[in-house]
């Protein structure tokens, strides 16, 4: 599929995929969006020391980067499983900026964060253990994990992706979950948020980034 890297709002670049008319993060600020969504009201909202992060789309790393830069800023012992059934190739990874707007260690985390092995556990920085699972989540049990405290869900838009926002799946993120976990994620569709209601999470909008009124946030 045909990937451009296009910039966004707040300098930081994003991919445009021209088949399907969307794009991997907001174009109204790629890292303002994930820093709001993913780690502002979802990372640092969980109160956990150690918590368990699993995120539905690993896609360009940013969530992933974003994460190991604040796990380590706060002094909490993070481990993250991401999955993602079709990897970014290396060539495009190297073109996005996102080396460029972070310190010097955050940018060799980066580096890390692609170059490291899938279905392996990896030491990026002492506080940041990252698991790159190259799954379908559809098809894929979620066993062999630890319980998630946090659930970054970045599947493309429900208009989009349909068959990743499902009852089905929904309920197997929340059989997987702790007590208390969090659920984060950029859409705000009633029926999604009617479907993660069914699942069993309790839901509340919240307002959302730059360029979207609102956004979704679940509590098991």
């Amino acid at each position: 599929m045909k990937q451009q890297i296009i910039p966004t709002a707040d300098g930081s670049q994003t991919l445009f995929l021209p088949d399907m008319n969307e794009q991997y993060h907001s174009v109204n600020g790629a890292r303002t969006e994930s820093e709001y969504v993913f780690i502002e009201k979802g990372f640092r909202f969980h109160s956990g020391p150690m918590p368990t992060v699993f995120e539905v789309g690993f896609g360009t790393g940013l969530n992933a980067l974003l994460t190991a830069i604040v796990a380590e800023k706060d002094k909490r012992k993070t481990t993250y499983f991401t999955i993602e059934k079709y990897p970014l190739d290396e060539t495009i990874i190297n073109q996005l900026n996102y080396g460029q707007l972070v310190s010097e260690k955050a940018r060799q985390w980066f580096g890390q964060i692609h170059a490291c092995p899938w279905n392996v556990t990896v030491e990026i920085n002492p506080w940041f253990f990252l698991h790159k699972l190259n799954a379908n989540i559809i098809t894929s049990p979620l066993t062999g994990m630890k319980l998630f405290d946090v659930v970054y869900f970045d599947a493309f838009g429900p208009d989009k992706q349909p068959e990743m926002w499902t009852p089905e799946i929904f309920r197997k993120i929340f059989n997987r979950s702790s007590a208390g976990s969090i659920f984060v994620t950029y859409s705000a569709k009633g029926e999604v948020r009617r479907q993660l209601e069914a699942a069993g999470f309790q839901m509340e909008r919240l307002p959302g980034p730059p360029g979207k009124k609102q956004m979704l946030r679940g509590i098991k």
